[in-house]
């Protein structure tokens, strides 16, 4: 598809930080985007230039009006991970999609997936919701791409982080030290979504992305001292004192989802589930992800100096 028309793409999730990441590079790429949001706007994160529609995925005809006179989508769950609510979502957009006629959707699972069926809500709803996306829209004319990201650089630039790593050159993150990682930004991961919104020949592919290359935690460790120019040290968090911590700020239900990602990185089922592809999916979608300690020496670490860990 050519850069020169412009997409009408509904970004499904984009008052979060991922949406909002693909909404912004959209929004700087002069394509038109459009959203959904149940908050009241003075509540919503600014998005300049993004039409944000109020309504709720749990409603069939918001989800219908989202989506009317889209061309393409870019889907993002909500930290959901209840199955009947994923379900109905998953078939909401599913169904607006093939009404409207929509050329192509492209849906970010939000992690990886391992190959076998686990217990995991953090697995089993983005697994779920794949299914639906997958079966609905077979024979619809509606094009599916799933990308599938492993860790986010952007966690550690946080309140929860930061201080430690600018003030003590503490890097604490739940992932067992030697698990290899491709970890990548929100703003590479916005450009693989964008890629997979209009590279041509990709229909019904799946694409695990990642950043450069696949780093252990002392790895990372390394990456981050050179780019913040001082010595910083990894340690392996405890995925219950991640799960307890992180439960203050999303609430029990969405911190038990996303920290079931971190029970089973713990375990031995799978340890390369967060690891690269070795470049394919990069090839394949023409990306060029920034290497860890260049996307560490663009942040203003400053923010967090003399602030407590």
């Amino acid at each position: 598809m050519s850069d020169d028309i412009p997409m009408r793409v509904a970004v499904v999730g984009a008052t979060g930080f991922q949406g909002g990441a693909t909404a912004r590079l959209l929004i700087e790429r002069k394509h038109r985007v459009r959203t959904l949001s149940r908050k009241p706007e003075e509540d919503r994160p600014e998005l300049p230039g993004v039409l944000v529609v109020d309504g709720d995925l749990g409603r069939q005809e918001d989800v219908r009006r989202l989506f009317e006179g889209a061309t393409h989508a870019a889907v993002t769950m909500p930290l959901v991970y209840e199955a009947d609510k994923v379900l109905a979502y998953s078939q909401h957009i599913a169904k607006a999609a093939r009404d409207c006629g929509l050329r192509r959707i492209v849906y970010n699972s939000n992690t990886r997936v391992p190959r076998h069926s686990t217990r995991l809500a953090a697995f089993e709803t983005r697994r779920l919701a794949e299914t639906v996306f997958r079966e609905s829209l077979a024979d619809s004319g509606v094009e599916l791409v799933v990308v599938r990201p492993p860790v986010y650089l952007d966690n550690l630039f946080s309140p929860w982080n930061g201080p430690a790593l600018v003030n003590e050159g503490v890097l604490a993150y739940p992932l067992p030290a030697d698990a290899p990682a491709a970890w990548i930004s929100h703003r590479d991961l916005a450009e693989a979504i964008y890629a997979a919104l209009t590279v041509d020949a990709i229909a019904g592919r799946t694409f695990d992305i990642g950043g450069e290359r696949s780093l252990t935690g002392p790895e990372l460790a390394a990456a981050f001292a050179r780019g913040l120019g001082r010595d910083v040290r990894y340690v392996a968090l405890e995925p219950h004192v991640f799960e307890q911590g992180l439960a203050q700020i999303v609430g029990t239900g969405a911190a038990a989802g996303v920290a079931g990602i971190y029970h089973f990185m713990a375990g031995d089922a799978q340890p390369a589930l967060m690891a690269g592809d070795d470049g394919g999916s990069a090839a394949a979608l023409s990306l060029k992800p920034t290497p860890a300690d260049e996307w560490v020496a663009r942040q203003p670490w400053q923010l967090w100096s003399g602030e407590q860990a």
